[in-house]
């Protein structure tokens, strides 16, 4: 059995859903389908979760929303008419679905948004099973409800309770094709509940893990992977094959492909996971498996990410007074941030952290609360950082390359503010200006993948 999962711009449009259908209808395999709302038809069309959240966002503020609504009815509706459904009860359906969680939610702000945005998935499925039974598949609608995806009850950040395994297991003795709806799983107490970026992935991961899937897809838009973001490196290498912990690296440090949090179910139920193009449907992909082959290849990516800065803080004999660390992480806990590492000296420490938690004068009060609680000899707060991230399980036991991305690094003229290595050597992190961000990833792509390629004998 195969999980498959399709992404908002596999399901844009009639074209796409009819691609769809050719791609299950050559698969028998493939019993369940996971979809997201319509994504983007060309560069400047707007998402349907998109319409969705101004929807939400007009009701909450009391304007009139029925231009958007009518938007929205439209594009549901411009599917069903090229795809020649006959689809008047469903789109009647659709627009009593919305006015109902208008108002039964229009108090309640958090769960509107919650209700409105998973409406996109939830009619997107509803409108590929109409059309998978017009092509004469058996195929049904089945809401996250009756699949049995429990969640926790915190809007916008529903995390699967572990009940839901159980409950999905059945679906394996259901006949035909399944169309789930991503995004969204249902609290206890009966609500809708999204779960956070890169929603209907997760989904995807646990219904696969649910059903013990042998295969969980992930169609998207690309034919692979690539090892770097082919938008800074042209012709950037394609990954055939990556582990479950590069890719969790890699997610978590920029990499758009999947949401960190998605692959954790299919992880732990050991199931593989391959990322396939709609589009290129006979390509291979990328598999995403728990071990690779990395002796030729012991970088399996780079990742890059802006928009962080640095609290540095300076103290001798720092390393002698017990309990420091904790007490500066506390002040960061008291003003309600979150870090994302600690490179540190005998005498110094710094923290890296999102520069947009900073806001409403909390920088300030940060550093005012350290010098006076922790009596330091300086601290100051560094903006404009970048973080690039090279992760690849062979580095462990390959030498030397630390020094291959630093050489990289000074051959490209480019100042290094930090370096960190976790005990691992899963990973190895860069800190750089943000202006010369992507000159960094290309010159440590050339290093690890380029000259790799011109050293392998033909």
């Amino acid at each position: 059995m195969k999980v498959a999962k399709f992404g908002g711009s596999s399901v844009a449009s009639a074209a796409q859903f009819r691609k769809v259908a050719d791609i299950i209808r050559s698969d028998i395999e493939r019993r369940i389908v996971v979809v997201s709302a319509p994504g983007k038809r060309y560069k400047d069309d707007v998402k349907v979760t998109d319409m969705l959240i101004r929807l939400a966002e007009q009701v909450i503020a009391g304007e009139s929303y029925e231009e958007t609504m009518e938007a929205i009815v439209k594009r549901y509706a411009d599917i069903a008419n090229e795809l020649e459904l006959e689809a008047d009860s469903f789109l009647a359906e659709l627009i009593d679905d919305l006015q109902s969680k208008i108002s039964a939610y229009r108090s309640e702000p958090p769960r509107l948004f919650d209700a409105i945005k998973a409406s996109g998935e939830d009619h997107n499925a509803r409108l590929m099973a109409l059309y998978l039974q017009d092509c004469v598949l058996e195929a049904s609608y089945v809401s996250p409800l009756e699949a049995g995806i429990i969640v926790t009850d915190e809007p916008g950040n529903a995390q699967v309770l572990p009940e839901s395994y159980d409950k999905l297991k059945q679906l394996r003795e259901r006949r035909g094709v399944l169309v789930i709806p991503g995004f969204f799983g249902y609290s206890r107490s009966g609500h809708i509940v999204t779960f956070p970026r890169g929603g209907s992935d997760i989904t995807g991961s646990i219904v696969a893990a649910g059903v013990k899937a042998d295969v969980y897809e992930n169609f998207t838009d690309v034919d692979s992977i690539y090892c770097v973001n082919p938008s800074i490196v042209a012709d950037a290498r394609k990954l055939k094959e990556i582990t479950y912990r590069e890719m969790r690296e890699l997610s978590y440090s920029g990499f758009s492909v999947f949401h960190d949090e998605a692959l954790e179910p299919v992880y732990r139920a050991g199931i593989p996971v391959c990322v396939k193009n709609t589009n290129n449907p006979a390509a291979p992909g990328t598999w995403i498996v728990a071990k690779r082959n990395h002796i030729d290849e012991p970088v399996a990516g780079i990742a890059s990410d802006t928009g962080f800065c640095s609290i540095n803080i300076s103290k001798y004999l720092m390393n002698r007074e017990i309990g420091f660390g904790r007490r500066v992480l506390q002040i960061l806990e008291d003003e309600g941030i979150s870090y994302e590492h600690t490179p540190s000296g005998i005498d110094n420490m710094s923290i890296i952290l999102r520069a947009n938690q900073l806001s409403d004068g909390k920088d300030e009060r940060i550093l005012a609360r350290i010098r006076e609680e922790l009596a330091v000899d300086e601290v100051t707060i560094e903006y404009g950082l970048a973080l690039i991230m090279v992760v690849g399980e062979g580095m462990e036991k390959t030498i030397g390359m630390a020094a291959k991305a630093t050489t990289a690094l000074a051959n490209a003229n480019i100042n290094l503010e930090m370096i960190n290595q976790g005990s691992s050597e899963v990973s190895m992190m860069f800190g750089v200006k943000e202006e010369v961000v992507n000159e960094a990833v290309r010159a440590l792509y050339n290093a690890y993948f380029q000259q790799a390629a011109v050293s392998q004998p033909s």
